[in-house]
């Protein structure tokens, strides 16, 4: 018969694409994912994984093996939503997906209310970039995902996921001090153009939005530095490289030499929570979605501008 928890590696090999991604996501070890695929491979007498330069690569019969995890996992997630439901209570395991300035903003307070009014429920959290963990929550990789949106780039909810929108996230201009928007109340998006800018690296939301908006605005933005943490690009602002575009969830008090600048319009991202529609139900899924919008206006409040 085969073991539920070795299949489980399997699909989140596949779903991850390499046993690290796999491990993390599962909160295993990359040995134990290792262990958990060659006790597979033993009792199927079949190769389910072949090294692929420094990763690895599924066979066939490892995806089609995999296919049939997903299967059996959303069969499973289905009796556990039901006994959950009859019980009337967030309990069992709850893994939750949110991208970086959610997961230092906003999860620590949603998670510690969470633990202390459930017991029962045992939410785990992973920090996963929006357009990567939609996916997952589809695949079944997740149960929940917080992700976001920009004005002009709406979040598309794949087949079978349902949304429910958190609360919005607005984003000012940072600019070095002795810039010539420096002490400026507004600055028109027309107005932006000649500058040299810092963000976040190509595939990100962000970076997106900065390309699109400026283009509409009859801009080539000049990109001169890149980083994935926001506290990264606010340093290279402050060290008078470069101009940003800035959330204002998770981004913490500015340092010195760094003079935030309203934009006019100003930039809106909307956080959303995403689960799949079969799961629904499950009181652990409602009571998570209701504590997040409950903390949002705590937490925007807070937020520096």
């Amino acid at each position: 018969m085969l073991d539920l928890q070795r299949l489980r590696a399997l699909h989140a090999v596949s779903v991850h694409g390499t046993v690290g991604a796999a491990a993390a996501a599962l909160g295993y070890t990359p040995s134990a994912v290792s262990q958990q695929i060659a006790k597979l491979e033993r009792e199927t007498r079949t190769v389910l994984l072949e090294r692929e330069g420094r990763g690895v690569r599924l066979t066939d019969e490892a995806q089609q093996l995999a296919a049939t995890a997903r299967e059996l996992l959303a069969i499973v997630e289905r009796g556990e939503t039901e006994l959950e439901e009859r019980r009337g209570v967030p309990a069992g395991r709850l893994t939750i997906a949110a991208f970086a300035s959610a997961a230092r903003g906003l999860l620590p307070s949603v998670l510690a209310g969470l633990a202390a009014q459930h017991p029962a429920l045992d939410a785990r959290l992973t920090e996963i970039d929006p357009h990567l963990s939609v996916d997952l929550v589809a695949k079944g990789a997740v149960d929940l995902v917080v992700a976001h949106d920009w004005d002009i780039a709406p979040l598309p909810a794949p087949a079978g996921v349902e949304q429910a929108a958190i609360g919005d996230d607005l984003c000012d201009l940072l600019v070095p001090e002795g810039h010539r928007f420096a002490g400026r109340t507004a600055v028109r998006r027309a107005e932006l153009g000649g500058e040299r800018w810092i963000c976040q690296p190509p595939g990100r939301v962000c970076h997106d939005w900065l390309l699109r908006t400026l283009r509409a605005a009859g801009h080539e933005p000049e990109i001169v530095h890149q980083a994935d943490e926001n506290p990264t690009l606010v340093a290279l602002v402050a060290a008078g490289l470069g101009i940003a575009l800035i959330p204002r969830l998770g981004r913490g008090p500015l340092p010195a030499g760094v003079v935030e600048v309203p934009l006019n319009p100003m930039p809106v991202r909307r956080l959303y929570a995403l689960w799949r529609a079969g799961a629904a139900r499950r009181p652990a899924i409602a009571e998570t979605v209701r504590t997040l919008r409950e903390h949002w206006p705590k937490v925007s409040a807070h937020t520096p501008h």
